[in-house]
């Protein structure tokens, strides 16, 4: 995947707002909502209250390097319209899903206990309207936890072992995100295999940006 653009020009802190009205640039940060609220947007007609709140988080916008240049809410991180012209924000997948959708309690996953793998750079569309294109931080966590499933984020859930996942990705039926299919095809089984050996460390703190 090439770097990102919008037209011809490459997207900076000083060009940024000016391409993406609805995205602040770093100088001109205020402690408001990034642009139109989700709920007044019009996008979200018979969505749940709350994963409509959900869409007005703030994301880190970047440049291809890894740079933050500005803000913009999840909305606008996540509109076709503007992936398609390379807004691209940053994003951070644990191997462990955490409080938001699994009810995980932060004391049962210590902030040091999490490794951080690598940064992965991908852009996936998804409905039409809506996409992904993210600079992904991946953290890994090996831990005993107690769940308490948001219903709201997740329908169902289960554990798998590597050899069922793979059962999994072969049955037509089930959908998976374009990031995780992605992950999963060239880095997670490695990951997994490695993890609790003296290999898994070899893993970790990679500089590179994996582009894909």
């Amino acid at each position: 995947m090439g770097h990102a653009e919008a037209g011809s020009s490459a997207i900076t802190a000083e060009n940024v707002h000016e391409l993406f009205p609805e995205v602040e640039a770093l100088s001109v940060m205020s402690p408001t909502t990034c642009g139109v609220s989700a709920a007044e947007s019009g996008d979200f007609e018979g969505y749940d209250e709350e994963q409509v709140r959900m869409m007005d988080k703030v994301c880190i916008v970047l440049d291809v390097d890894d740079e933050p240049i500005g803000r913009a809410s999840k909305r606008v991180c996540h509109l076709v319209t503007n992936i398609d012209k390379g807004l691209l924000h940053r994003a951070f997948s644990c191997f462990v899903k955490l409080a938001q959708e699994l009810g995980i309690k932060p004391e049962q996953v210590p902030l040091e206990d999490f490794y951080f793998l690598t940064r992965v750079h991908y852009k996936a569309p998804s409905d039409g309207k809506w996409g992904e294109h993210e600079m992904d931080c991946i953290l890994f966590i090996q831990a005993d936890v107690d769940l308490a499933v948001n219903r709201n984020e997740v329908q169902d859930f289960r554990w798998v072992s590597p050899e069922d996942l793979k059962r999994m990705f072969a049955t037509p039926v089930l959908q998976y995100t374009p990031w995780f299919k992605l992950i999963c095809a060239s880095l997670l089984f490695q990951w997994w295999a490695d993890l609790g050996t003296p290999e898994f460390q070899r893993n970790t703190n990679e500089k590179v940006i994996r582009r894909m």
